[in-house]
């Protein structure tokens, strides 16, 4: 095991391929047609030498790049003094399920001051966008995206209007000129021609549309800067804001985007503000559940730094993980254990905590967890202190039982419980991780052998292959209940948290009994200074259940979260918001994907205002996240703020501008 490498990374390196097919997580990253693995490293100096290796380096900002290593070589080149930190890419989920004036806006843009988002550049990173709707285009029909960059497409050698943009090898740019050039071709066919990006899903064109949409187009000869709109069909929140579009994803390849798309849609995103000397909002609709919550991820860090870095603001969705039932947390201590945790008789010597002299005495946990039929695979992370020690049992729906093992050398073996295969990987802290990941993958054997190699013999209970025996080895895990035994050994924190993943990839009817709401949020809106954004429903002026609740001054032993740190910061509607569809008309949307551009355009609207205008040349950053705090109101049902739920409350932009 690499101390430089994430724990997945090592797992996914020790695991052959045909077992990681298998999976969700553990082959993304990886090109078999060239034996390559794309990863993520931290470093300092200069990696200038690797081209001597074979290995293609794509720098980003801050000390951060992108690799393609062939595999032989992760090794090697992990080892090379000047890489830091090295992490795999992830796959992202698009978190969906006109902006309302319950947001306050009316009363700042149909009115004095009249804003509109003029002068911002909106970065909208998603699954593309309709370029053809009138909802992008200003009076005069021509289109208000200044670049469109597909990363799905592939550049053609020799033609100039299909390249990627400069300093990158994927996608294909293109600019505003190119986009009306299509805008003006005599039919679809040929407007296809010119400009064959599509947007598939649906997913950014919505988005989009509710940042900055507006139809009829906006009329920026109206007084004071063309607040009213006699006879607008659709008003997006920041409806003359300026648009920037990445369609993430690699050519050829169905799903959703992976970490290495995002930061390179941030980094061409910042360039692109610099260039055209304009204030930048990034709009980041998606997250993913895997990781330890605390913002210690190299994406974390790197939406940190990207932040930081010009006239910026990063708006990222809380995510629709809160009634997943794909989380639960809890602490062995009879007096501090959570909704997960249960009770039995202690095993083993377990130590005591307790403050003032107060003895406090751990008691063994049971989490239970439903898998649904006809699951492939399934995968558990279980983060917990360091100084903690647990003696940890899985046990199958058949009965069948099995320890595992505090220690393993390298931290990955293989058990099976009935006809499911357990891929383990014991973790320890990293230079970038404080916390230990235990990482259990399920999966079934199916045509990669019954049993792999290093299988830890031992398990009791019913007899092994359950239903069908080893004859008709099936495809699908076991379904039922699973339970996860959590057993003191020596105690300090006595906590522990449980993570499944995303609601979209695995089965609605898969997950915890018992689950924990609180730290739902997905990553990577667990980043410490982006703007993080929750959902309300807008006709009950009450939180959304599905909306993915934080912490607030969080009681965790483990990460990087600093004191004071909220989450979410603030929460915008996000049931029922009407946008563009892939119709020609417009749709109900619900999902803190669409909660989040209704924030975005906000935060244009209050950079107008500041930097544009004049009024205020530093409302950017962590300004605007504070003034939009400050102007947030309350909503049904919270009594206490900042809360886990919706942060500040609900944003209302006409008491954030500090007039």
């Amino acid at each position: 095991m690499s101390q430089k490498l994430e724990n997945i990374l090592n797992l996914a390196l020790e695991t052959p391929e045909a077992v990681r097919l298998q999976t969700n997580n553990l082959n993304v990253g990886f090109d078999s047609g060239s034996r390559s693995w794309e990863l993520i490293v931290k470093y300092h100096g200069s990696l200038d030498g690797l081209a001597s290796l074979g290995v293609s380096v794509e720098y980003l900002i801050n000390s951060y790049a992108i690799l393609t290593v062939p595999e032989q070589l992760v090794e090697t080149v992990s080892n090379i003094e000047e890489i830091e930190y090295v992490e795999k890419p992830k796959r992202y989920y698009y978190q969906d399920i006109g902006p309302a004036a319950d947001s306050c806006m009316t009363q700042v843009t149909l009115r004095d001051p009249f804003l509109s988002g003029a002068g911002v550049l909106v970065a909208v990173l998603d699954s593309g966008i309709d370029y053809t709707r009138p909802e992008f285009q200003d009076s005069a029909g021509n289109t208000r995206i200044l670049y469109l960059w597909d990363q799905t497409m592939r550049p053609e050698e020799g033609n100039a209007k299909r390249q990627s943009p400069a300093g990158y090898v994927q996608g294909v740019e293109f600019s505003a000129e190119q986009i009306n050039q299509a805008l003006g071709a005599e039919g679809p066919q040929e407007r296809y021609m010119l400009l064959p990006s599509v947007d598939v899903s649906g997913h950014g064109t919505a988005v989009a549309g509710i940042a900055a949409g507006c139809y009829p187009a906006y009329d920026r000869g109206v007084a004071g800067g063309g607040g009213g709109i006699p006879g607008s069909q659709y008003r997006g929140t920041a409806p003359a804001a300026s648009l920037l579009v990445v369609k993430l994803g690699l050519p050829g390849e169905e799903g959703f985007p992976r970490t290495t798309e995002i930061m390179r849609g941030v980094t061409y995103a910042l360039q692109k503000s610099r260039e055209l000397e304009m204030p930048l909002v990034i709009n980041l609709s998606f997250g993913n559940t895997y990781g330890s919550h605390d913002g210690g991820s190299l994406l974390e860090r790197f939406l940190d730094n990207a932040a930081e870095i010009g006239r910026t603001v990063i708006c990222v969705g809380s995510g629709n993980e809160g009634n997943s039932a794909g989380h639960v947390a809890g602490s062995l201590f009879e007096d501090g254990r959570g909704e997960g945790a249960g009770s039995g008789n202690v095993s083993g010597t377990a130590g005591t905590s307790g403050a003032a002299g107060i003895a406090r005495t751990p008691r063994a946990a049971e989490i239970q967890l439903a898998v649904a039929e006809y699951e492939r695979s399934l995968s558990i992370q279980l983060w917990k202190n360091y100084s903690d020690t647990y003696r940890i049992y899985l046990r199958s729906p058949g009965g069948q039982e099995a320890p595992l093992p505090e220690s393993v050398q390298g931290g990955k073996y293989t058990l099976q419980l009935e006809q499911t295969q357990i891929l383990v990987y014991l973790g320890k802290p990293l230079p970038y991780a404080v916390a230990q990941e235990i990482y259990l993958e399920m999966i079934a054997p199916g045509n990669i052998g019954s049993t792999a190699p290093g299988t830890v013999p031992g398990a009791t209970g019913a007899a092994a292959g359950g239903p069908g025996g080893q004859q008709g080895v099936r495809q699908y895990i076991n379904s039922g209940v699973w339970t996860i035994r959590i057993e003191p050994v020596q105690v300090v924190t006595g906590q522990y948290y449980l993570y499944l993943p995303s609601y979209t990839a695995r089965s609605s009817r898969s997950g915890f009994y018992r689950p924990t709401p609180q730290v739902t949020l997905t990553i990577p809106s667990t980043a410490a200074k982006v703007i993080t954004v929750g959902a309300y429903d807008s006709t009950y002026d009450s939180y959304a259940d599905f909306s993915g609740r934080g912490y607030v001054d969080a009681a965790r032993t483990i990460g990087v979260i600093s004191a004071g740190l909220v989450k979410p910061d603030l929460a915008a509607p996000g049931v029922g918001i009407l946008a563009p569809d892939l119709y020609g008309g417009y749709s109900s949307f619900t999902g803190t994907s669409f909660a989040t551009p209704i924030v975005s355009g906000s935060a244009a609207l209050l950079m107008e205002w500041g930097i544009v205008r004049g009024n205020d040349v530093f409302l950017y950053g962590e300004k605007v996240k504070a003034y939009l705090r400050k102007g947030a109101r309350a909503l049904r049902g919270e009594s206490e703020y900042p809360n886990a739920r919706v942060g500040y409350g609900a944003i209302c932009v006409e008491n954030s501008l500090p007039m």
